[in-house]
């Protein structure tokens, strides 16, 4: 990897962390959730034109992970209603590869190398110490929800590996859903709150900021694979963990022990051993 493009997986990283920080900023997370991923839409929909449509076994996928990203932006909203950035983004980040490996291993046929090993033993002890850390008040509920973000984290990631495969591109798979999936989480809004998140004085600025900011940390990491190893780049890119401690420490004020950020650091360096 060159020095240019390490630098452009670590701006990911953090534009990554910041858009969960834009959605635990907020008072209102699933308003705020529902305008990020209906902002997302608006935003790669004038681009479908320069691409082309996806096939039909490409849709077959992007059915099904429309499912997935709908319960994975429900769940991590209400996991940031529960549970502070610093908790809940290293858990729902860093449990969701550790869950792909294994049903890799169980189901897909694949084998462990002794670096992947030693990753899954530090994950595991850095998601139990981020799980059951004390002086969190209700510890229950926002690992609860994080770990079941994670199990959806998990899920699209399989279910999308195979769409980019079936599509006649990545790319193509990827507009068309980043195109799409705002809507069915805007419409379970509508439904359980109203309209009162759409209004001009609800956060737009903020929402299509942590839209832009998604996107562009998708792309860069997609482009980056294009060009260098797929490892080290999925590897850097989980550096957003602790990314996400330190904003939620810096800027959001929640209160974090050393405990936290060593956790967060065990977290980035299990992926990385598991992806490298």
């Amino acid at each position: 990897m060159t020095l240019s493009i390490t630098l452009l997986v670590l701006l990911a990283a953090v534009l990554h962390a910041g858009w969960n920080a834009l959605v635990r900023a907020g008072k209102d997370r699933l308003g705020a959730m529902a305008r990020l991923a209906l902002a997302t839409s608006a935003l790669t929909t004038p681009l479908l034109p320069f691409f082309a449509f996806p096939n039909a076994r490409a849709w077959m996928f992007l059915g099904g992970t429309l499912v997935l990203h709908t319960l994975y932006m429900l769940f991590l909203a209400r996991a940031y209603e529960e549970g502070s950035l610093g908790k809940v983004y290293p858990l729902a980040r860093g449990t969701a590869p550790l869950i792909v490996t294994v049903v890799s291993v169980l189901f897909l046929g694949e084998r462990l190398v002794l670096t992947e090993l030693a990753g899954i033993l530090i994950l595991v002890a850095a998601i139990v110490s981020l799980a059951w850390r004390e002086g969190d008040g209700t510890k229950a509920k926002p690992a609860l929800y994080a770990l079941t973000t994670s199990l959806f984290i998990a899920a699209y990631t399989l279910v999308d590996g195979l769409g980019g495969r079936a599509a006649q591109s990545p790319h193509v798979y990827v507009l068309w859903l980043f195109a799409l999936y705002g809507y069915p989480l805007v419409a379970i809004t509508l439904w359980r709150r109203g309209a009162s998140f759409l209004l001009p004085s609800a956060g737009w600025p903020a929402s299509i900021g942590g839209a832009t900011m998604s996107i562009a940390a998708y792309w860069i990491v997609i482009w980056a694979m294009k060009s260098s190893p797929l490892g080290p780049v999925a590897a850097l890119r989980e550096v957003s963990v602790v990314f996400a401690v330190l904003i939620s420490g810096i800027l959001l004020k929640e209160r974090l022990g050393p405990r936290t950020y060593v956790a967060a650091m065990g977290v980035a360096g299990g992926i990385a051993l598991l992806r490298l």
